[in-house]
């Protein structure tokens, strides 16, 4: 005998809503009935799966993993409905993207209104967040695809190329490396480093690119980091140092209004690949390479 899928969404709205009373509301069931399918679900596992506390229901350790399984099985289940009601329509119905902050504000702008027009019957939901959340997130069911930046670990995945986005050198424009039509990361390594904090993506991408690593006090500490890109531009305009700006940031105007001068570096140019990702073996493949194509012509 196998969990329902109606036993594993009380298991899922009983955890999100933490009683069984707001769990049956969101529901639409009886408090009975959702306590019910609780009790079978824990027959058919062989243990319980929730702790009744007066604070409200604790997951118990199999309630934990059943909950963590029945989220994937949740999504998938609804993934086939989506594909199955939008079959031969690509791009219709709801698609989950997931997009990182260093991409966000600068492309999406621009990509929106072409998918609007493209695709008038998707339904786009967005999620920003930092790489590896939306990683997870795919891994998970909990997204159809998303657009990040490599190189990233991506066992489990499967991508399709956008662009690649140059990285380019950020000093205050008053510094003696703004004087320069370009500028090396041997000289920028000698200089006060400022990148985003760890978990940003582009921080390794342009440590990765330019071999350099910032520098740290006797404490192992840097001395500035960044939330933010235009943190990090504000930081660097008020001459606290340098720092490295993807070029689809600088052309959609992040330094326009800051005292920050941008300069290529050499030789070569250091860049990070923009790409389209989904989980392997998705149904949703297709629809990601269609929204990469679309996204290379923005």
């Amino acid at each position: 005998m196998l969990p329902t899928l109606r036993q594993l969404q009380y298991l899922k709205l009983l955890a999100e809503q933490g009683s069984f009373g707001r769990a049956a509301e969101a529901a639409h069931v009886t408090q009975p009935t959702l306590s019910s399918g609780i009790q079978e679900l824990e027959r058919t596992l062989g243990a319980a799966v929730v702790d009744r506390a007066r604070s409200g229901i604790i997951l118990t350790a199999v309630g934990e993993e059943a909950l963590r399984r029945a989220t994937v099985i949740l999504n998938e289940a609804e993934e086939l409905v989506e594909a199955a009601k939008n079959a031969g329509q690509p791009l219709t119905g709801r698609f989950r993207l997931g997009v990182i902050p260093t991409i966000a504000p600068f492309l999406l702008p621009r990509a929106l209104p072409l998918l609007r027009s493209r695709f008038p019957k998707l339904r786009l939901f967005l999620r920003e967040d930092l790489t590896q959340r939306l990683i997870a997130s795919l891994k998970a069911g909990q997204l159809d695809a998303a657009l990040i930046a490599l190189p990233f670990d991506m066992s489990g995945l499967n991508w399709a190329h956008v662009s690649d986005d140059e990285l380019l050198a950020a000093m205050p424009v008053g510094h003696p490396l703004a004087k320069l039509k370009s500028t090396t990361a041997e000289a920028l390594e000698q200089e006060e480093l400022i990148l985003l904090e760890d978990g940003h993506c582009l921080r390794d991408h342009a440590m990765a690119a330019c071999g350099i690593r910032p520098q740290r006090n006797a404490d192992g500490e840097e001395a500035f980091a960044a939330t933010s890109l235009p943190t990090l531009v504000q930081m660097v305009g008020a001459g606290l140092g340098v720092t490295f700006l993807p070029a689809m940031a600088v052309d959609a105007g992040l330094t326009d209004a800051s005292q920050v001068a941008v300069r290529h570096i050499t030789p070569g140019h250091a860049s990070r690949e923009i790409v389209v990702a989904w989980r392997a073996g998705s149904n949703r493949a297709a629809e990601g390479r269609l929204i990469a194509e679309t996204l290379k012509t923005v």
